[in-house]
């Protein structure tokens, strides 16, 4: 299965964003062909969760939760340490109360 640049998937993914009313932006931007995706969601309470694909030998994988709902500041200090080890990581963020972030909506695996 071809897999999608990550550039075009990032603009989708913030279009498919954006028609749902929740807000978000580019914290990192990565590769526009093969970079990797983390998609920090904050609550706006202090608290935050972080999300990235699980390796699949299939084509794209499914998004897994790297860290759960926790402080904020422990999401942003893992996000730190990928990006200082990978400068061709995306990096997306979503604000949201409720925590929805939509990636478990068909099209977006």
């Amino acid at each position: 299965m071809a897999r999608l640049a990550s550039g075009l998937w990032v603009s989708a993914y913030r279009a498919r964003l954006d028609q749902a009313g929740l807000f978000a932006h580019i914290a990192h931007r990565g590769d526009e062909t093969a970079g990797a995706i983390l998609v920090k969601v904050a609550t706006m309470d202090g608290n935050a969760a972080l999300f990235g694909r699980a390796p699949s030998l299939d084509g794209p994988g499914a998004w897994e939760a790297v860290r759960e709902a926790c402080d904020e500041r422990e999401v942003d200090a893992v996000i730190q340490r990928r990006v200082s080890s990978d400068r061709d990581l995306w990096v997306v963020e979503v604000e949201d109360p409720r925590g929805r972030h939509l990636l478990d909506e068909d099209g977006l695996t």
